[in-house]
């Protein structure tokens, strides 16, 4: 018999790990090709994992609530397969990682030479993560015992291991070694490590009896994180700029009832602004970026993220692909389907990753405008404002009348470590140009 490792897929170029959330199979279950096998949540999209082969699951390598990096194997199929002399092949679906696996296994061996247990006397589980990372980085299970997890039931995470390793320097010098040490491996456990860095105290939060305290959600704790490591990446800076789009509003109330009977679909505004957005881009190639460490890297496609409301009160970014290439049809249809999937938690990991650009539409809540956070690695974000009648002032060959108009603000977040004032300004201001000049006549 052959085995299978079943790994965690790639999610995105932004997502580096994955939550385990729900094992649909268990030990023991029959297999069956693109059964989905376990449910993952990542701080964009909670997605399924299926499996690539038919056969018999005969281990899972990680508990619910573990916290997996991408491309590290989370269970093991058996298949059919022809028998060997040899040792028990393993098949993978990147075979080229299988050499540096077998190398870090019996580096841990050396370093480690007692391996520490899944679960210790003392009834706390270590995932095989923090077990790894425990036994590479010299961590007795002793250390492992005096660490208070931030997971669920204190369990020790990833990011509590690790900054456990950091800054325990000042605990080694401050304990006696009692027992002798006997081989090279205990001293590199045991020595002393570099001074710990102080942490900053969250400011005290009073609470009394008539609060309510609600603990926040899997993804709005990784999506508050996501935005929080933007700010603090970014510099944001903010352009405004007001939009006459009365011939839009025209056009649309004229043609959206042929368009549904045609096509099958509800005419939005969304996809006319997205396809504006996307020929703005191609004329202002510089703002469909992305910076790494000193470099820039200009995309080649134009992928417009579409931010989504979903039912709880998060969001969530599907990705139209090559928005530039499709015509008003096209890009209702991606809209729409994108939309209503989002809502239904029903998107592929695939449809949420590659964005090059966001577009987010406070208007649907009311917001005359917004001040959007950049969805990283991107360098920009539009918000699109709600649509008002107001009065304006019409220019016109007989001299300036005031008239009743239908205008929106779109809000420019940009990004002004590589983005400038001069690039943020004018690609709204053509953006502006492009739907101001939108023909009441024109066909769809």
């Amino acid at each position: 018999m052959a085995r299978f490792e079943l790994k965690l897929p790639k999610m995105g170029e932004s997502v580096a790990e994955a939550t385990i959330t729900s094992w649909l199979k268990e030990v023991g279950d029959t297999i069956e090709l693109d059964d989905a096998v376990v449910e993952i949540a990542t701080d964009k999209v909670d997605s399924e994992v299926p499996s690539e082969v038919e056969g018999t699951l005969i281990e899972i390598l990680f508990e619910k609530d573990d916290v997996v990096s991408v491309g590290e194997t989370i269970a093991v199929i058996e298949i059919e397969g022809e028998d060997s002399n040899k040792e028990e092949q393993i098949i993978t679906a990147l075979p080229n990682k299988v050499k540096e696996v077998e190398k870090t296994i019996e580096k841990a061996i050396e370093i480690v030479a007692t391996p520490i247990a899944k679960t210790s006397d003392s009834g706390k589980f270590y995932s095989p993560l923090v077990r790894n990372i425990a036994q590479k980085e010299g961590v007795t299970l002793s250390e492992l015992e005096s660490i208070i997890g931030s997971g669920k039931d204190q369990r020790v995470t990833k990011e509590d291991i690790l900054s456990y390793i950091e800054n325990r320097g000042v605990a080694s010098n401050e304990t006696k070694i009692e027992t002798p040490v006997k081989t090279e491996v205990a001293t590199k456990v045991d020595a002393p490590k570099k001074a710990a860095k102080p942490t900053v105290k969250a400011v005290p939060v009073s609470v009394n009896g008539e609060d309510e305290i609600i603990e926040m959600s899997r993804m709005g704790k990784l999506v508050a994180k996501h935005m929080v490591d933007s700010v603090q990446t970014s510099a944001h800076v903010q352009s405004f700029i007001e939009i006459d789009v009365t011939n839009i509003v025209k056009w649309r109330n004229k043609v959206k009832d042929a368009f549904l009977k045609r096509e099958g679909e509800k005419l939005t505004f969304t996809p006319i602004f997205m396809q504006a957005v996307a020929t703005t881009i191609k004329k202002y190639p510089l703002i469909n970026i992305a910076v790494k460490g000193d470099s820039i890297i200009k995309k080649k496609n134009i992928n417009l993220g579409m931010a989504a409301a979903l039912p709880g009160g998060n969001l969530i970014v599907p990705v139209i692909k090559n928005a530039d290439q499709l015509n008003l049809v096209g890009m209702t249809k991606s809209v729409n389907d994108l939309a209503n999937r989002a809502r239904n938690n029903a998107l592929k990991p695939d449809e949420i990753q590659d964005g090059t650009y966001t577009v987010t539409n406070v208007g649907g809540f009311g917001s005359i405008m917004g001040t959007p956070i950049i969805n990283q690695p991107q360098v920009a974000i539009l918000a699109l404002g709600a649509i008002r009648k107001v009065p304006a002032v019409i220019e016109t060959n007989e001299g300036d009348f005031i008239g009743i108009r239908q205008k929106m603000i779109v809000s420019h977040s940009y990004d002004h470590r590589v983005v400038n004032g001069a690039l943020g300004g004018m690609f709204i201001k053509t953006l502006k140009e492009i739907l101001e000049s939108w023909d009441v006549n024109q066909d769809f």
